[in-house]
């Protein structure tokens, strides 16, 4: 749901310290506009609870814009604090794969198991244009519930059933695209919570056979979150083996190291600026996604 330049409309987030994030937010004066801050749009289309796009054989979201990242709050990208073996894993019938490990990216991409893809984004808007808005803006308890609830949905229930959107990856990449502030438009298109492109909602809803309003909080949520999602398993099934756990602690201090990255950096970006069929793996929105790693576990939002 995001692609392409919105770094101007959503006035990236460039310092990602909780505290500096409060300010500039709470002070109303930019929103995120997601996958845009270094990509085109075409950003996320939710998936349904219940409905999901027959086993990948048709489309995909396109995101990518070309605005400028804005300083990254983090210096150097490292692996995340592993997490605490605490909670005993509970058994299943298919053997877990270590948490430590992962397969390390393809060398060259397989070709793409969704070979139709989301409209080509627009081009930037003018870094002077300002966001406008449209009707009220849901409170945060609302904009909790609703991210809260896009995390939990199983987006590909038949094909890949263990596909897991991290609730914190959702609120950091709202948080990144407008500042959990529901009811702005960007210059370039993006809309709400997740800054969603139209043309990339309207590709979403067809690929999945659902009918998400874009301009409904709730909806635009689930959108977002369909769009990581579908990302997850359009870069999984090429660069990971159809590895896709979205862990933060199987990165390494490789910017390309791992799927969480390449996630992030094709939902600002858009997945033809990221994967490639027989090509590298690029990530090339680094700020981009240094600020929403940071936001992650920074984040004021996540105390929401």
């Amino acid at each position: 749901m995001v692609t392409r330049g919105r770094n101007a409309v959503r006035g990236r987030i460039t310092q990602v310290g909780a505290v500096a994030l409060v300010g500039l937010l709470l002070a109303g004066t930019t929103a995120g506009c997601a996958d845009r801050g270094e990509r085109p749009p075409g950003q996320a289309a939710p998936a349904s609870v219940t409905g999901e796009p027959t086993d990948g054989t048709t489309t995909e979201p396109v995101d990518e814009s070309s605005a400028e990242p804005s300083p990254s709050g983090v210096a150097e990208m490292g692996a995340a604090p592993s997490r605490s073996a605490s909670a005993s894993p509970t058994p299943s019938k298919k053997p877990s794969r270590p948490a430590s490990t992962a397969p390390k990216p393809r060398a060259v991409a397989k070709p793409p198991t969704e070979t139709k893809v989301p409209p080509a984004p627009p081009k930037p808007a003018p870094a002077s244009c300002k966001p406008s808005y449209k009707g009220t803006q849901a409170s945060r308890a609302a904009a909790k519930a609703a991210l809260t609830d896009a995390a939990a949905r199983t987006y590909w229930p038949t094909s890949a059933p263990d596909i897991k959107i991290p609730l914190d990856l959702v609120k950091a990449t709202a948080w990144q695209e407008s500042g959990w502030q529901s009811n702005i438009y960007a210059c370039d298109g993006g809309v709400g919570l997740m800054q969603v492109m139209p043309g990339t909602a309207t590709w979403m809803n067809q690929r999945f056979e659902q009918s998400y309003d874009i301009a409904d909080y709730r909806d635009n949520a689930y959108l977002g979150a369909n769009y990581l999602a579908w990302l997850t398993k359009y870069i999984g099934d090429m660069y990971f083996e159809s590895d896709f756990r979205l862990d933060a602690d199987l990165c390494t201090t490789e910017l390309n190291s791992c799927l969480l990255n390449a996630v992030i950096a094709a939902y600002n970006y858009g997945h033809g600026a990221v994967a490639r069929e027989g090509e590298p793996l690029t990530i090339p929105n680094p700020s981009y996604v240094r600020n929403v790693r940071a936001l992650m576990t920074e984040c004021v939002c996540l105390t929401y």
